[in-house]
C-alpha cells in the first residue's frame, strides 16, 4: 500500500514543467574571463544546517547533495580560481539512514499517483545503505549538518556516534566528524578556508514553527542545554554563538558571506493548507451550529460573567459555521483551560465535551495550518470515536462528533497561531539584526535570503524557462517536504549568494541558469 500524504483541496497538476537532471558544467564558449576580485575562492568551506547540506524531500540523498547551493557555488567559483569542493555524500538516493543496520530515518519523498490517479508525496521504496557507524575520513568543504541549531556548531560531541541513539549527537554529523569530541566549527577551521559561507539559525525557530508552536520560547533562558528540540533559541544565545563562529572564521584570514533567515510564511509548509479548509453544505452547517449553540450563548457568556475569561476571549471562542468553506476548529494553548470549570455547576458538562471545549476556538485567516495537518483535516478521530461508542453513543452519531478540525479541534501542533507567529518573528528579527551587523562590521557579504524568498512567494522569480514560485509541487522552488528547496530552488539560493559576493568583493562570478536544474522527482516505486 502506498503511503501517501493527503492534501485537502490542493490541486496538483501540470507536471510538464519538470526539467531533466541538471547540467553542472557551465560553458564559457564566449571566452568570458571571470575574476575573483578581492576574494580568494581557492578553499571554500560552507557551514550551516540542512539547507547547506542539500537536504530535500525530507531526506538527505546524493542528488540533493550534488545540487546543494555550496556545490553549485563552488563550481562557479572554479571559474575564478576556486579549488576542489568535497561533500560527505550519502551512499544512495533513497535518503534513509541506518545505525547498526537498523533504519533510523525515513527515505525521501517522491511524487506518486494512487490507485485513482491522484498525485501526492509518497515515501520512496527500498532499504537505504548509508550507516551512521561507517564514519567517513578526510576533510569536507560542505559542513552543512541537517538539524543543527546555531549553538550545535560549537558543541563538542555533537558528532559522536555513541550519542546518536540517545539523541545527544547528530547522525548526519556523526558520519563525518573528525573525532567523537569534534565541533562543526573546529572541523571547518582545521581546513584553513580562504572563503566561507554561513547560513545558520533557521532551526532555532523552525522546529517551533513546524510543530505548530508546541515548543517553548526560551527567550530569557541563556542555557541551551536545557532547550527542547522544538524550542525557540534565546536571541542573546544566538548572538553569542554566532559572533563566536564568525569571529573565529574571520580570524583565520578568511573572507565570507553571511546569510539571513527567511520568513516562515514564504515556504509552502505553511501556505499550502488554508485555515478555511472545511467545506460544508447548508444542512450540515446548521446541524453543527445547533450543536455549538449552548456553548456560544450560555457557556461563554457565563464564563465571562463569572470572570473566568474576558469578554474578548469569549468572543474569540465563538464557533459558527456556514455553507461553503469554513475555518477549522483548533486548540489554542494561549487560551484559558476551562475544562475543569465547566464540568461543575452551573454547566455540569461531561468530561468528553469539556475536554473538547477546553481551549477551543475557530481559526482565523491569520492563523497558519502546517502541511502536516493535511492528512488529518476532515478525517475521523479514532480515539474520540472509540471512546464515544464505548460509552454507548450510536456509531453514526459518534462519527459525526469525531471529525478532526470540526467537532474535534485540531491539536496545537497542527495550527500556528498569530501569537506563536509573533514569537517567531521577534526572534527572527533579532537573529537577522545580529547577522547584518556582523556582516557590516567585518566587511563580509550580507545575503538577504529573506527578501529573495519573499519574492518567490509573493509573485515569483523569472528565469529564461519560466517563473519560480513557492506553490507546493508545481511552483518549482520547494521540494515535497514543503520546507527545503528543489535543485532549482538551491540554484536560486546560489545565485543570490553569488550576487552578494560579487557586490562585496568586486568579483565577476556568473550566475547559473535556473532552467538547467530539476524540480521534483516523479516515481511510483513507493511503499
Amino acid at each position: 500500500m502506498k503511503k501517501f500524504i493527503k492534501y485537502i483541496a490542493i490541486p496538483v497538476v501540470a507536471f510538464g514543467f519538470v526539467a531533466c537532471e541538471p547540467e553542472f558544467d557551465t560553458p564559457i564558449d564566449d571566452g568570458t574571463f571571470y575574476t575573483s576580485g578581492e576574494a580568494d575562492f581557492s578553499n571554500y568551506v560552507a557551514l550551516g544546517n540542512s539547507l547547506t547540506a542539500g537536504f530535500a524531500d525530507s531526506a538527505l540523498y546524493i542528488t540533493g547533495q550534488e545540487n546543494s547551493y555550496p556545490n553549485i557555488m563552488a563550481q562557479q567559483f572554479a571559474l575564478a580560481g576556486g579549488g576542489d569542493f568535497s561533500q560527505p555524500l550519502m551512499n544512495d538516493n533513497l535518503g534513509g539512514l541506518l545505525l547498526g543496520g537498523n533504519q533510523i530515518t525515513q527515505n525521501r519523498f517522491v511524487l506518486a499517483t494512487d490507485e485513482n490517479g491522484n498525485p501526492g508525496p509518497a515515501i520512496l521504496a527500498g532499504m537505504p545503505t548509508t550507516d551512521v557507524g561507517n564514519v567517513l575520513s578526510g576533510n569536507f568543504n560542505n559542513m552543512g549538518v541537517p538539524g543543527a541549531k546555531s549553538f550545535h556548531l560549537v558543541a563538542p560531541g555533537y558528532g559522536n556516534v555513541a550519542g546518536v541513539p540517545t539523541g545527544q549527537a547528530n547522525p548526519y554529523y556523526a558520519r563525518f566528524a573528525s573525532s567523537p569530541d569534534a565541533t562543526v566549527l573546529g572541523d571547518a577551521i582545521a581546513q584553513n578556508p580562504t572563503f566561507f559561507s554561513l547560513w545558520i539559525g533557521n532551526n532555532d525557530i523552525l522546529g517551533y514553527a513546524t510543530s505548530g508552536g508546541s515548543g517553548v520560547d526560551q527567550t530569557g533562558n541563556f542555557d541551551p542545554t536545557t532547550y527542547g528540540s522544538n524550542d525557540i533559541t534565546d536571541p542573546n544565545v544566538f548572538a553569542s554563538v554566532y559572533e563566536q563562529q564568525v569571529s573565529t572564521l574571520v580570524g583565520t584570514g578568511a573572507q565570507g558571506a553571511l546569510v539571513n533567515l527567511p520568513d516562515v510564511t514564504s515556504i509552502p509548509f505553511f501556505t499550502t493548507v488554508p485555515a478555511q479548509a472545511i467545506p460544508l453544505d447548508a444542512a450540515t452547517a446548521a446541524t453543527l451550529n445547533a450543536a455549538f449553540g449552548a456553548y456560544n450563548t450560555q457557556v461563554l457568556p457565563g464564563l465571562a460573567q463569572f470572570g473566568v475569561i474576558t469578554p474578548a476571549e469569549a468572543a474569540a471562542r465563538q464557533i459558527n459555521f456556514a455553507e461553503g468553506a469554513n475555518f477549522v476548529t483548533m486548540q489554542d494553548d494561549d487560551l484559558t483551560d476551562i475544562s475543569a470549570i465547566i464540568q461543575g455547576p452551573p454547566f455540569n458538562l461531561d468530561p468528553i465535551t469539556a475536554g473538547v471545549l477546553a481551549t477551543l476556538r475557530q481559526a482565523t485567516a491569520s492563523d497558519l495550518v502546517p502541511l502536516t495537518a493535511a492528512g488529518v483535516l476532515g478525517t475521523q478521530n479514532e480515539e474520540t470515536f472509540n471512546l464515544l461508542t464505548s460509552l454507548g453513543v450510536p456509531a453514526e452519531q459518534a462519527a459525526q462528533q469525531s471529525i478532526n478540525g470540526v467537532t474535534v479541534p485540531l491539536a496545537d501542533q497542527f495550527v500556528l497561531s498569530t501569537t506563536e507567529q509573533a514569537r517567531i518573528t521577534t526572534a527572527q528579527q533579532a537573529y537577522n539584526a545580529t547577522i547584518q551587523e556582523l556582516a557590516s562590521n567585518l566587511d563580509l557579504a550580507y545575503v538577504d535570503a529573506r527578501a529573495a524568498l519573499q519574492q518567490v512567494a509573493s509573485g515569483g522569480t523569472s528565469f529564461n524557462g519560466g517563473v519560480l514560485t513557492s506553490t507546493f509541487v508545481t511552483g518549482g522552488a520547494f521540494s515535497l517536504d514543503g520546507v527545503h528547496p528543489t535543485p532549482r530552488g538551491y540554484a536560486l539560493t546560489a545565485n543570490t549568494i553569488i550576487d552578494a559576493v560579487n557586490t562585496q568583493y568586486g568579483s565577476t562570478i556568473p550566475n547559473v541558469d535556473l532552467g538547467d536544474y530539476a524540480t521534483i522527482t516523479l516515481s511510483n516505486d513507493v511503499n
